[in-house]
């Protein structure tokens, strides 16, 4: 019951009960699997039909071009999801790496089933299918979000561009982010004594404070 108290806290199962759930999962193929930090859970070039979810521990998306060159598409920790766009599109191979930013916990369904009612067309199933179609709706918009943060052509730019994003978004000048400076280096392309050396010139010029992931804009 205690994994189901959790699903029932997600964005995938939410309005369902906590006793409702386990009977779902048998009928969404669900597995669960774990992941020492570092590890690979998908390949770019992997055909998928499942999603998963994520119950303990964070996951990184990556893209890796063919000079090794890392860059970070997003972070998904405990309760989030991965993978839904590649399955809801059948034969299209990845395009990114999944790799276990942590010790992780993950749970993968069968998005064909999740978003096909089951025969007993239970409400629950109907609920969960229906969050997922907002789910992929909202990851689709977070890689839009992406672009606008890396368009701007001098690292100050990008900065600015993704700072003033999650400040509008945390609605607070005051804010912590998902990324330690080599992950945010990866997100925003850029590189990572290059981001230093940008966010030291800031904090002289009084546009931001901030310590470690912790950032106050002026």
């Amino acid at each position: 019951m205690e994994l189901n108290e959790f699903l029932a806290k997600t964005q995938l199962f939410a309005g369902s009960a906590a006793e409702d759930i386990g009977a779902m999962l048998g009928c969404l193929d669900a597995r669960e699997r774990r992941y020492s930090e570092g590890s690979c859970i998908h390949r770019m070039g992997d055909v998928i039909a499942t999603v998963g979810l994520v119950l303990e521990g964070s996951v990184r998306i990556e893209s890796v071009d063919v000079w090794g060159n890392v860059s970070v598409v997003g972070l998904t920790r405990a309760g989030g999801m991965f993978g839904e766009a590649y399955a809801a599109v059948p034969g299209e191979p990845l395009m990114v790496d999944v790799i276990a930013a942590e010790d992780c916990r993950v749970l993968f369904l069968n998005l064909g089933k999740v978003l096909t009612t089951c025969s007993h067309a239970c409400p629950n199933h109907s609920r969960t299918s229906n969050n997922m179609t907002t789910i992929i709706a909202r990851h689709s918009l977070a890689l839009s979000r992406r672009i606008f943060h890396v368009a701007p052509k001098t690292i100050r730019g990008k900065v600015l561009a993704y700072l003033s994003d999650v400040a509008e978004r945390t609605g607070s000048r005051s804010f912590d982010i998902p990324y330690d400076r080599q992950q945010l280096a990866d997100y925003l392309g850029v590189d990572r004594s290059a981001l230093s050396a940008e966010l030291s010139r800031m904090r002289r010029d009084g546009i931001l404070e901030t310590r470690r992931s912790h950032f106050v804009l002026k």
